[in-house]
């Protein structure tokens, strides 16, 4: 069954007047729960795209790319986006309900960020407002603030994405512990991890680009130490 059809069963059930937030408020046992991140994700992802005062097309083709939505799944989709925009409920009361839903699964969390952080960078430009919403909405997810400067180093351009950065370790590490870093990275980062945790299969995309990074960093990291 697709994903989009689960989320048109949740938003079909949502009666007169009720906005998205009612939906996170549903779906919170462990089965739902991709479904209630890929809403998240978009629900956010619509707020954030306003946040710089314009909703590109690059920006609505971004969530094509996180979620590689199929051409019959893309109405569902603009449903979501839509209802979100339309929604008065703000972007804070967004994330607060969905760091309670993944409160025991931070990672699911950081998912949805870096999501977010796709969707930003999708028209070439970080805008200052988008800056301060993944902010916020990190601060809200109780992110540390070392994770949040690895994903931004990862996706903006004006920012060097530091090897040790991008590892999560000092910049003194010793290979030994440089090496159980990547290791740990690549374990928790498997397509198959990632799905068991609750990461709809239509989202691994995201991931690949993830592991792209994280092997890169690790080569630059061991290419410089070898010298």
């Amino acid at each position: 069954m697709s994903i989009w059809f689960r989320i048109s069963e949740a938003l079909s059930a949502l009666t007169a007047g009720e906005g998205l937030s009612a939906v996170f408020d549903r779906l919170r046992s462990p089965p739902e729960r991709s479904v209630a991140f890929t809403i998240a994700v978009i629900a956010l992802g619509a707020k954030m795209a306003k946040a710089d005062g314009l909703v590109t097309r690059d920006e609505v083709t971004a969530f094509r790319e996180v979620f590689q939505i199929a051409e019959a799944d893309q109405q569902g989709a603009a449903k979501v986006f839509n209802l979100a925009r339309q929604d008065v409920t703000g972007f804070e009361d967004y994330a607060a309900r969905i760091a309670r839903m993944f409160q025991d699964q931070p990672d699911m969390l950081r998912d949805l960020i870096e999501g977010l952080f796709h969707i930003a960078m999708a028209d070439g430009t970080y805008h200052p407002n988008e800056d301060a919403f993944l902010t916020r909405v990190a601060e809200i997810f109780a992110m540390d603030g070392g994770d949040f400067a690895c994903l931004r180093a990862r996706f903006v351009p004006d920012t060097s994405p530091l090897p040790h950065t991008v590892l999560g370790i000092a910049p003194n590490a010793t290979t030994k512990e440089a090496r159980a870093a990547w290791r740990e990275l690549v374990r928790k980062n498997h397509p198959d991890a990632l799905v068991a945790r609750g990461l709809p299969e239509e989202a691994i995309a995201m991931a690949q680009k993830r592991m792209i990074d994280i092997n890169r960093a690790w080569e630059t990291w061991s290419g410089k130490k070898a010298r």
